[in-house]
């Protein structure tokens, strides 16, 4: 087994996952067999109840655990499935080890940093409740350098370094500024940030060098030498137009070459990547635009990171480039929503919490609805379309969530029977991969071709039953339920071109080689809708 640990210096938002994502696929193409986990220094047990402006967008792995957005990434470059063992928090760290010392496991021993943390955190690592087996397992360290929650990490990769001496390498990402008045770059940082590690014990053996302009081979010398790196051992990351062209451009430097040697293993010839470079010729040579709106009300690109990736994978097997445009449902009214449509060829009705918003998701569904637009709504999304539908259809004036409103006498999405108990808000929903059976003929079974699937939830509500009967002889019917539970999955309304809302969030499966087939339907629906109205 051979340990690579991904660490970044200067400052964050450097790209340590999509560079973590990339080596993983690298090391796949060669016949590796890998995983790729994070490390975050944050107490939260997990990242379930932080606001997206704190963090991103919360992703949901198939076995139901909230976790860092960067999962994302891991899964969608490498189509690996992760679990709750590929992320971990300090929270979770000092959680296991204080139940540990409850029960008495450490036999009267003083609980310390070291060696008690840093050996379950070691023992996170090496993945041993994992019974699957690994050529490479990657570790990415989030934060930044010197930052004092990553100290007991950092402490934990000092140990690994030297008791697994030869199957350890790791890989420090950088941050190497240009100054527009001066002129040049600077690699100051860069060494600081080297000299930081080397403070803890820790020599990088390969840099990654994050920059927005490209670095000659005098500032590439001058980086290996002064942070005593071999030349072959450090790269450059530049900007990109995708980030899906990061896995070429490192390869093309010889990343994957110089893990393979640093670790002592054999090189080989270079895989071709030949899917993913088909991938990205596909995807630069789409001339024409289609325009697709995300309403939501988190005027923040990471917040829907897996919906807009998966709007960028299907806009590219469907030879189209895809313009999102952000809607925010927060000011969105009926007198400006038309303005606001313009152009727009197909809507997303994006998932969230809370109150705020939601007025604006139920304009949309209407707009989106009376004339006839391709929508798509995912969750929360599913939600107010169904809530929607009650009041100006059904006739319902006062119909809502009962989220929203609890004391509405028409409850058209009301809490899951067995979430009415819980207190606990962190890890409670309905959470990872459950069943839905499809009805045949309906739009669904069409866009999957077959009755069976399984896709990933997260909430508390759900579509109140009492209520299909009568939505379903107005024109909204049920085509996806949950074989065991009975709960609705899927509504549509089949009078329509494209009108289709899941409980489930899609967005999770979809990855660059395999885009989701909901997805890949709608975008197609709203290229069609394009064709015949905007041009």
């Amino acid at each position: 087994m051979k340990y690579l640990f991904v660490t970044g210096g200067v400052v964050s938002s450097l790209g340590k996952g999509i560079i973590s994502s990339s080596i993983g696929k690298l090391l796949q193409a060669r016949g590796y067999s890998i995983t790729i986990q994070k490390f975050d220094p944050y107490i939260n047990i997990d990242p379930g109840t932080l606001n997206p402006y704190e963090h991103g967008e919360c992703y949901v792995t198939e076995d139901g655990m909230e976790t860092d957005l960067d999962l994302g990434h891991y899964e969608r470059f490498t189509n690996i499935r992760t679990t709750r063992g590929n992320s971990i928090t300090t929270g979770r760290i000092y959680r296991a080890v204080i139940d540990k010392e409850r029960r008495g496991d450490y036999l009267g021993k003083t609980i310390q940093v070291v060696p008690h943390i840093t050996d379950e955190i070691k023992r996170r690592i090496r993945r041993e409740d994992d019974p699957n087996k690994y050529d490479f397992i990657i570790t990415e360290i989030g934060g930044t350098i010197g930052d004092i929650e990553s100290m007991p990490f950092l402490e934990a990769i000092r140990q690994m370094k030297w008791e697994n001496q030869g199957d350890v390498a790791c890989i420090h990402l950088t941050y190497v500024p240009y100054l527009k008045a001066a002129g040049e770059v600077k690699t100051k940082p860069t060494q600081h940030s080297v000299k930081e590690m080397q403070g803890v014990g820790i020599q990088p053996d390969i840099l990654v060098l994050r920059t927005e302009t490209h670095l000659n081979s005098d500032i590439i010398h001058k980086v290996a030498s002064f942070c005593n790196v071999d030349r072959d051992c450090v790269v450059q990351s530049e900007d990109m137009p995708s980030i899906y062209e990061v896995p070429v451009a490192m390869q093309e430097q010889g990343l994957d070459a110089a893990i393979l040697r640093k670790l002592g293993m054999p090189v080989g010839e270079t895989p071709q990547l030949e899917n993913w470079r088909d991938f990205l010729k596909r995807r630069d040579a789409a001339v024409e635009t289609v325009k697709i709106a995300i309403a939501g009300k988190y005027e923040l690109q990471d917040a829907y990171k897996s919906i807009r990736e998966s709007l960028h994978h299907a806009g590219v097997y469907n030879d189209r480039k895809v313009d999102i445009q952000f809607i925010n449902t927060e000011f969105l009214t009926p007198d400006d929503v038309e303005e606001k449509m313009k152009g727009v060829s197909g809507v997303v009705i994006c998932p969230g919490f809370g109150q705020r918003g939601t007025e604006g998701k139920i304009v949309m569904a209407e707009y989106c609805r009376t004339h006839d637009i391709p929508t798509f709504g995912i969750c929360y999304g599913m939600q107010m379309i169904v809530v929607e539908f009650a009041r100006n259809v059904l006739g319902y004036k006062d119909a809502n969530s009962a989220e929203i409103d609890p004391e509405t006498k028409h409850n058209v999405i009301d809490i899951m029977e067995e979430q009415k108990a819980i207190t606990q808000m962190g890890g409670t929903m309905r959470l990872g991969a459950y069943p839905c059976r499809l009805r045949e003929g309906s739009k669904a079974y069409e866009v999957y071709g077959k009755a069976d699937i399984r896709e990933r939830h997260r909430h508390r509500y759900e579509f109140n039953n009492a209520y299909l009967e009568e939505f379903e002889k107005a024109g909204m019917v049920c085509t996806g339920k949950n074989p065991d539970a009975d709960l609705v999955e899927i509504v549509e309304i089949p009078a329509l071109k494209w009108y289709l809302a899941a409980q489930f969030h899609p967005e999770y499966q979809s990855t660059v080689l395999h885009p989701h087939p909901l997805f890949m339907s709608f975008t197609k629906a709203a290229i069609e809708y394009n064709d015949e109205h905007n041009r």
